[in-house]
């Protein structure tokens, strides 16, 4: 249910309806908009019924219904654009374009460094790179794990960027937060739910990846995993979903991006190389995910692509990189965007 305070509603009468709603054993999820504080009262459904008696009390304007099986990530309970601060002068979810670069793996310093400098040269705001990586076998590079993760941060330092970087179990969710600034959860684990809650129990944004096989409401039942625990930073990244096509490595669903933006306040960003698979098409696609509405990209960068540990045919050199920031200008001034 969502209690709906009205616009001069004052902070006891707020309190009052919270302590209310824990009393009658839900949960409350107080979001404060510009005009007026609506609190979602989160729990069994079955009784929800008795939150109805909440219309009464001082300050409350109405008690709706949460039609929708993903609560706090809809826009029923927050109509406006949940925008995310991810550093100074760094958001995701208003007018500036999100740009995440960086390669698949952290492979070596020297290799992080160089990168981090080339892309924040061309306009990236965040660096990414896995420190731990989920692979299909076993047998593959897994990452350099706290090793690579602590190069990852010398290098967003050396840059002056905030890093990304994924995280498989829950038990390292305290290690990683202390050293990124944002927190991935990857297309494998996007139904991990104890990861999701506890990932949602950290300080730090969540960069929530679509499964490849995952629906759209499926994908925000995760997200609410993550609200749900106590969560406010959640981004969306569509990365392509898998499907009769083999031309791709997956399928880019830009058509998520207004759905999303229809059913949820969340930022949508948009993983082009992940999606296609192959550098030349990683352009023309980010270019298209900008004008369906994008709030940000995440692009594949390394020094000598066809030398990666891990998808080199999906990333692009420091030139191409630059190239492709140069040409998706015009892109983003027709979407009302700047960098």
């Amino acid at each position: 249910m969502i209690i709906v305070m009205g616009a001069g509603a004052a902070q006891k009468e707020i309190r009052t309806v919270i302590a209310r709603i824990k009393a009658l054993g839900y949960t409350p999820h107080p979001i404060f908009g510009k005009e007026r504080t609506v609190i979602g009262a989160i729990g069994d459904e079955r009784g929800k019924i008795v939150l109805q008696r909440l219309e009464s009390l001082p300050g409350v304007e109405r008690v709706v219904p949460i039609l929708k099986p993903y609560k706090l990530a809809s826009r029923e309970v927050k109509p406006e654009r949940t925008v995310i601060r991810i550093a100074p002068g760094v958001t995701v979810g208003d007018r500036q374009l999100l740009i995440i670069a960086g390669p698949c793996t952290v492979e070596s310093e020297a290799q992080m460094i160089e990168t981090a400098l080339a892309v924040k040269k061309a306009g990236a705001h965040v660096l990414r790179g896995g420190a731990w990586k989920p692979r299909t076998s076993p047998y593959a590079f897994l990452g350099l794990e706290l090793k690579g993760l602590k190069i990852l941060r010398k290098a967003g330092d050396r840059a002056g960027m905030p890093i990304v970087t994924e995280v498989m179990n829950p038990a390292d969710v305290a290690l990683i937060a202390e050293y990124s600034d944002i927190l991935q959860v990857g297309a494998r684990n996007v139904q991990n739910f104890s990861l999701l809650k506890r990932i949602g129990k950290s300080k730090r944004p969540i960069l929530l990846k679509r499964g490849m096989m995952t629906t759209i409401t499926e994908y925000l039942m995760s997200a609410e995993y993550c609200l749900s625990a106590g969560s406010r930073q959640v981004i969306l990244c569509e990365r392509g979903i898998r499907t009769f096509e083999d031309a791709t490595r997956n399928t880019l669903d830009l058509s998520a991006i207004p759905v999303l933006k229809e059913r949820t306040h969340l930022p949508v960003i948009v993983d082009p190389s992940h999606a296609t698979g192959a550098a030349r098409l990683v352009p023309p696609m980010a270019y298209a995910a900008v004008a369906a509405g994008a709030d940000g990209l995440m692009i594949e960068v390394h020094p000598t692509p066809e030398k990666a540990l891990s998808d080199g045919p999906q990333s692009l050199t420091f030139a191409k990189f630059a190239d492709t920031m140069a040409t998706l200008r015009p892109f983003i001034a027709a979407a009302g965007r700047t960098l």
